[in-house]
């Protein structure tokens, strides 16, 4: 049994884990993760991280994307909800909708959708942090 100091840094370590998606990767599938995640490659599905997204310049989203604060650099086709901070960034393009509680766009950003700023919902992550991938399962709350 872990004592609540150990659990305590479980989580940290948890929480500051990194995640990359290389350029030139594809994943087809959804991805949860305490940590934070990089993307540089294609994802063909939806993402939620309890911490960061960031979207880099070449890396390109088909599904949903959920976290506390995001970066987009990228293509997003999806919706998007952040909690905290979303930053679209100059050469970023989102096709979908966006829920956050702040949003900074920079000039040259493409953004077509509706957008919906406040307090956004927590993300909430399955138990295990992984789920299986039947259809009712890749719709985001």
């Amino acid at each position: 049994m872990l004592t609540s100091k150990e659990q305590k840094r479980v989580a940290e370590e948890i929480s500051n884990s990194s995640n990359v998606i290389g350029k030139g990767t594809v994943l087809e599938g959804n991805i949860e993760t305490f940590g934070n995640i990089r993307i540089e490659g294609r994802v063909n599905g939806n993402i939620k991280a309890k911490s960061k997204i960031a979207l880099g310049h070449g890396g390109h989203v088909e599904g949903n994307l959920a976290a506390q604060n995001a970066d987009i650099e990228g293509e997003v086709k999806g919706k998007v909800d952040i909690t905290e901070l979303l930053v679209l960034k100059s050469t970023a393009v989102v096709h979908g909708d966006i829920a956050t509680g702040k949003l900074v766009v920079e000039p040259g950003a493409i953004f077509n959708g509706n957008c919906r700023m406040g307090t956004v919902k927590d993300i909430k992550l399955s138990e295990t942090g992984m789920r299986s991938s039947s259809p009712a399962e890749a719709r985001m709350n």
